[in-house]
């Protein structure tokens, strides 16, 4: 390494980066050169598929080899802009090239020079065509141009150019790094290349061949982090000393309930009531379709922890949530004379400070036996004199550091964090390694099955019909919009999932439809159906409006509620019989059962429409993941077919810059091809091994930083 500079020196060590260029880096998480190298592209532009210029797209950017014909001449304007242009041309056709405001390039071009020039190739006149500032690289026998050049997610403030210089100057200023955090037995059982083989070849890779070795590298390094990590975590977290709950008779609860466990609910609490009698912690991750009744699981839980003298808190990603499990329990558990409180942001001062001093009363009469609540629960002053039990609801939805910050005001609870997401076993064993597991794979009797269809736009009239009759009856609707947002790949962009094994580029590649404007189609429903309230919940919303729209909607005042982000999971509104999902082809399996599940909650016969965009026939691989929507109901089942046919990405709820470090959620870079099943498989089983036989990390320094820059809440997993 050049000058000592490692992977955690900071970016401004590049030479051209100050403070201005740092703070933009710092916008997209990257602080370090590490950081900057694992800024991973999301796409290649395929300059190597060489066109004439009368084959050139028409629908994106394209490669034409032109020789120069005329002498570059730069025109200025009166605005003091100027622009060069000059000819240029191949066999087919000639072209016309023309920069703005580059007068430095005057020189650059010299008559009979040949160049690969990439951009849009544009027509112009009767026979000729037109390229505005194309990317110019000068073309000779024998000197190789690279075919695939990387594309980046960029931010306000940094050019490509900048990112390009940057990157391939960190990689020249670590090129002496040439130890590698994996053991070199365990590469080569692998197959897997080296570290900075993997780096070098995934931002500008010698050949697509490359690029797919190192992405697989890149791939299992990633899941081989986490799983190691995962597996210490177990080990550290499983010290005995956790309160022994032995009386787990539940029958004051379920004396109360208007029906009868289902088997799956009664077969996941023994599980718990086994684990809550232990003194070791009790770490079970319960997963379950929507509806399957996970709640009165986790309600047995807490009521095995009350009476046996200990505290229970339950923690929500929203306040709405929060006040529906608040509810549903508080109503319960008053029958049985356990006190029940709800903490949210919402709740006034003098609340709070009442529900602080009962949770830490020395008089067990005087105690606060229950708190249910949302992030409020980690704040200061939050303490609790006998804790028990920690639940966690759509554990997906809470980093590593709220989580063991909960955790740590109630040391050696036990612990159970439930998902709504079915979730394949294989998968499961991974994402969450340092916890057992309980699956509810049966629905309670009556839960009415929501019928499902396939629809295109020459179904709109009918579909705003549809819509207005279910309104007409005292229905609600969801219309559920992917992000508007431009689509970041081009047409002339080549995704890694578009390559084959032998590196060379799918050529069934699907096209994506454009994406439905869900502002103007809120507006325009608005327009449709004036007598009924029309509300829209988007990304750039805060956490409280957004709130505060789903409580209207929840709450029956609004008739039509279109989103451009997931429904809130958990939320229950019986009343809603209609969803909407627009560009349905755009959505992952996981994603379009969860959606279907916000209907079909209360006694009104309830739809699911997938619409697809555009008039045409969808993709075969999109045609596939609607047809198993429209006749499977099982989310178990789906969810084996979503990781085969999209890999493991869908479940991970990808958002940000997708850091792990920084999120302290589980959330890849990289993983989301469907052949990396087997690949995390590996890497996980590898990981356990090695944990198992040197659960310090002491003889793998290099994996123990990783861990710790992955997993570190304060003083570091491996202190």
């Amino acid at each position: 390494m050049a000058g000592g500079v490692t992977r955690e020196s900071p970016v401004t060590v590049l030479p051209g980066v100050g403070k201005v260029r740092a703070a933009c880096y710092e916008r997209l998480g990257v602080r370090t050169l590490g950081d900057l190298l694992a800024h991973y592209p999301r796409a290649y532009e395929n300059r190597g598929d060489l066109r004439l210029l009368t084959e050139a797209r028409s629908d994106g950017k394209s490669a034409v080899v032109l020789t120069v014909a005329s002498e570059p001449k730069c025109v200025r304007l009166r605005s003091h802009k100027s622009f060069l242009k000059f000819r240029a041309f191949d066999d087919s056709a000639s072209c016309e090239i023309v920069y703005f405001n580059q007068d430095y390039l005057k020189n650059s071009f010299p008559v009979g020079s040949v160049f690969r020039f990439w951009g849009k190739v544009e027509p112009k006149g009767k026979n000729g065509f037109s390229m505005s500032a194309p990317v110019a690289e000068p073309w000779a026998p024998g000197v190789p141009l690279r075919n695939l050049c990387a594309v980046w997610r960029m931010t306000e403030g940094l050019t490509r150019k900048q990112l390009e210089r940057d990157i391939s100057a960190a990689l020249a200023l670590l090129a002496g790094d040439t130890e590698d955090p994996l053991p070199s037995g365990l590469r080569k059982a692998r197959s897997l290349c080296t570290l900075s083989f993997a780096e070098r070849n995934i931002h500008e890779p010698e050949s697509a061949q490359a690029l797919l070795i190192a992405r697989r590298r890149l791939v299992y390094q990633e899941f081989f982090d986490f799983s190691l990590g995962i597996s210490i975590t177990r080990s550290k977290g499983r010290a005995h000393g956790a309160p022994v709950c032995s009386n787990g008779d539940i029958s004051r609860l379920t004396d109360r309930l208007p029906y009868t466990l289902t088997g799956a609910q009664q077969r996941v609490v023994d599980e718990i009531r086994r684990d809550m009698a232990s003194d070791v912690p009790m770490h079970r991750m319960l997963v379950g379709d929507v509806g399957c009744g996970k709640t009165v699981c986790a309600a047995a839980a807490i009521l095995i922890a009350v009476q046996n003298g200990r505290q229970a808190a339950l923690m929500a990603p929203t306040e709405i949530l929060a006040r529906q499990h608040f509810q549903e329990l508080s109503a319960l558990f008053g029958a049985i004379g356990i006190s029940c409180a709800l903490l949210i942001g919402a709740t006034t001062a003098k609340e709070k400070r009442e529900i602080k001093r009962a949770l830490m009363a020395a008089e067990p009469e005087q105690r606060l036996d229950v708190v249910i609540g949302t992030h409020a629960l980690l704040s200061e002053g939050v303490e609790f004199a006998c804790p028990g039990l920690v639940v966690t609801d759509e554990q997906h939805r809470f980093g590593a550091r709220q989580r063991a910050a909960l955790s740590d005001k109630n040391a050696h609870a036990h612990l159970l964090a439930m998902s709504a997401t079915p979730i394949p076993r294989s998968l499961a064993l991974v994402l969450y390694g340092d916890m057992e597991l309980s699956r509810i794979d049966e629905m309670p009797p009556g839960r009415q099955r929501v019928d499902t269809y396939v629809v295109d736009e020459s179904y709109r009239a009918r579909l705003n019909g549809f819509i207005g009759k279910q309104l007409a009856q005292g229905g609600q609707v969801y219309v559920v919009c992917p992000a508007v947002e431009e689509q970041e790949t081009q047409p002339d962009e080549v995704e890694l999932c578009d390559l084959n094994p032998d590196g060379s580029v799918r050529e069934n590649r699907e096209e994506k439809p454009p994406l439905k404007a869900a502002v103007a189609y809120a507006a325009g429903l608005a327009q449709l159906f004036p007598e009924y309230a029309v509300a829209f919940l988007h990304g750039r919303l805060k956490s409280r409006e957004k709130e505060e729209i789903m409580r209207r909607f929840a709450g029956g005042e609004v008739g039509i509620l279109v989103s451009t982000t997931v429904i809130e999971v958990g939320v229950n509104v019986p009343n809603a019989c209609l969803m909407i999902v627009e560009n349905a082809e755009r959505f992952g399996l996981s994603q379009l059962h969860q959606l279907r599940g916000r209907v079909g909650r209360g006694s009104r016969k309830s739809y699911c429409i997938l619409v697809t965009g555009g008039t045409g026939p969808v993709g075969e691989r999109s045609r596939e993941r609607l047809q198993v929507m429209r006749t499977t109901y099982d989310g178990y089942a789906i969810a084996e077919q979503d990781l085969a046919q999209r890999g493991p990405g869908d479940f991970l709820g990808m958002a940000g810059d997708g850091s792990v470090r920084q999120s302290g959620a589980l959330t890849f870079r990289l993983a989301n091809a469907a052949e990396d099943a087997g690949l995390m498989t590996e890497a996980a089983a590898d990981a356990k091994a090695i944990a198992a036989d040197d659960p310090g990390l002491e003889q793998h320094p290099l994996l123990r930083e990783r861990v710790n820059g992955m997993f570190s809440i304060e003083s570091g997993l491996l202190s």
